[in-house]
C-alpha cells in the first residue's frame, strides 16, 4: 500500500431522510479537511495493591468532522444537523486512487458555519455513530 495524499478525500452524507429510512447518499460540496476517530471508552478497574491504573475496554465508539466553504446552494448539511435524523455516510480517504476504499455508517452530524472581514464562509460538520461505522477495502473486504 502506497501512502496518499488528502486531497483527494471526499465525505458523502444522505441529503433527504424521509420519515426513518435514510436516503442514498450525495458528495458533500467543497470539502477542505475531513478526520475519522474511532476509540474504545476505557473503565478505571484500578484496584488497591495495583502497582499502576488499571482499565477495562468498553464499547467502541466512532466520530470525526468534516470541513470546507459554505455551498449557497445545497442546504445538505444544515438540514440533516437540524433534523436529528441520522444519514448514510461514506468517507473515501482517497476516492481517485483507490475507490474500494471507505468508511461507512451512518452518523448524527451537526453544522456550524463561520466567516470573517478576511476569510472565506466555511462550515464544519462534526459527527458522531448513529449505527456500527466500518472499514472497507477492495483487497481485504468489510473489515470489523
Amino acid at each position: 500500500m502506497a501512502r496518499l495524499h488528502g486531497r483527494n478525500g471526499i465525505a458523502y452524507i444522505g441529503i433527504n431522510a424521509p420519515a426513518g429510512v435514510s436516503s442514498a447518499a450525495s458528495p458533500v460540496a467543497f470539502l477542505s479537511d475531513w478526520s475519522i476517530n474511532f476509540a474504545v471508552a476505557k473503565v478505571d478497574v484500578t484496584a488497591m495493591g495495583d502497582k499502576n491504573l488499571i482499565y477495562v475496554a468498553g464499547l467502541p465508539d466512532a466520530s470525526g468532522d468534516f470541513s470546507g466553504f459554505y455551498d449557497d446552494v445545497s442546504s445538505q448539511t444544515y438540514v440533516s444537523a437540524t433534523d436529528g435524523i441520522p444519514r448514510n455516510f461514506y468517507l473515501y480517504p482517497n476516492i481517485t486512487a483507490d475507490p474500494q476504499q471507505y468508511f461507512f455508517g451512518q452518523i448524527l452530524p451537526d453544522f456550524s458555519v463561520t466567516g470573517g472581514v478576511s476569510a472565506a464562509v466555511a462550515i464544519k460538520s462534526t459527527w458522531n455513530a448513529s449505527s456500527l461505522v466500518q472499514r472497507y477495502t477492495s483487497w481485504g473486504g468489510l473489515l470489523t
